[in-house]
């Protein structure tokens, strides 16, 4: 914007443009993967789709497209579906697996528990969440025994899902034979088992094991596929294994606010992540990055990880000094969970800086 004339004679900057340059400018931070922008796959793709028109309500080819993706990358027919977010995502999926009066067995620390303002309640029309305290936020099979068995009677909420984060909020890895071991106990109490994959790519990476391998194959029933940690400026995907279990699920979207009338904007990125094999690349540099900075402050005293690192996040336990001085040297991060500082890395994560905040680190403790 430019208002007028400084003193000599050139065109005068407003406050709100020389602002927004500041923030251009700044330099990279790790306080969240949604802080990274669009990969240059899902860009490319979104800006081919731009080309012309396409029908609306995702009867497009680029949807058709993204969904045979989704099929090919799995080795299943699932059904597929687009949300804007992981928090629509999530709460329709589980609504769709409970009635009012079923609860939903999930991790204390679980995003659906902490971090989605009541939504899976809200869109289950009052399916209660039953939080099962757990080391590092993963649920085990005697975890999900002792809650799903506890009570029986009709005053109680009748257990009827479970859901799982992929990885943890603490960034760690369920495995395959973990994930088998609680579809097993979900297959015995007659439970569905509902995967929070927000970052299901960076799990990928971190087992080195195929989507199809950490999903149906060992018997998770519904996967949010999430595409904005990933590369992407929006979107997540719902795959139903169990292709009964989305019945009508596409009116469930449209009543919540979900089903976009420009459906191809928000599948077309995924045309150009998966096609392409971006997906687990981006994930694998995030990864990648969370070691790097890990194994640089290794030998640092006093400072210690919280939760070993699996995927793309690093948590850290350290005097609330160093905490501070990492603040006034113009780090951002989140400290809540723990109370240690957090630390996300995306597709998008500077070697260089990466390094700087190693670097940081070490100075300030010392």
């Amino acid at each position: 914007m430019v208002t007028g004339q400084d003193q000599r004679g050139r065109p005068a900057v407003s406050q709100d443009r020389q602002s927004l340059e500041q923030q251009q400018s700044q330099p990279q931070q790790f306080a969240s993967d949604n802080y990274a922008g669009i990969c240059p796959e899902a860009w490319a793709a979104m800006a081919e789709a731009n080309e012309g028109s396409a029908v609306a309500y995702g009867d497009d080819d680029w949807t058709h497209r993204a969904s045979d993706a989704f099929r090919a990358l799995f080795q299943t027919n699932c059904e597929v579906f687009f949300a804007f977010n992981g928090t629509a995502a999530n709460s329709l999926a589980l609504a769709s697996l409970c009635q009012s009066y079923h609860s939903v067995i999930c991790a204390a620390s679980a995003h659906v528990e902490t971090d989605e303002c009541g939504a899976p309640e809200f869109f289950s029309n009052g399916s209660k969440l039953l939080v099962a305290t757990t080391d590092g936020g993963k649920l085990t099979p005697d975890a999900v025994l002792a809650l799903a068995t506890g009570r029986s009677d009709i005053h109680y909420p009748k257990p009827r899902a479970v859901t799982i984060t992929q990885p943890t909020e603490t960034g760690q890895v369920y495995t395959l034979d973990e994930i088998a071991a609680l579809s097993a106990t979900c297959r015995d109490l007659g439970l569905r088992l509902h995967m929070d994959g927000a970052r299901f790519a960076n799990a990928c990476a971190a087992l080195g094991c195929s989507p199809a391998e950490m999903t149906w194959k060992v018997g998770v029933d519904v996967l949010c596929f999430g595409g904005t940690k990933n590369g992407m400026a929006v979107g997540e995907a719902i795959l139903f294994f169990d292709r009964a279990l989305a019945l009508d699920f596409d009116y469930r979207c449209k009543q919540a606010g979900q089903l976009a009338s420009k459906m191809r904007f928000l599948s077309a990125p995924w045309v150009g992540v998966l096609e392409s094999g971006a997906w687990l690349r981006n994930a694998a540099h995030g990864n990648a990055c969370a070691r790097r900075l890990a194994a640089a402050i290794a030998d640092v005293s006093g400072i210690e990880p919280m939760f070993p690192v699996e995927a793309n996040a690093v948590f850290l336990r350290a005097p609330e000094a160093v905490l501070q001085g990492l603040r006034e040297n113009g780090w951002r991060f989140y400290t809540f969970i723990g109370g240690g500082a957090r630390f996300m890395f995306a597709w998008d994560a500077d070697l260089a800086r990466v390094d700087q905040l190693a670097a940081d680190i070490r100075a300030i403790a010392a």
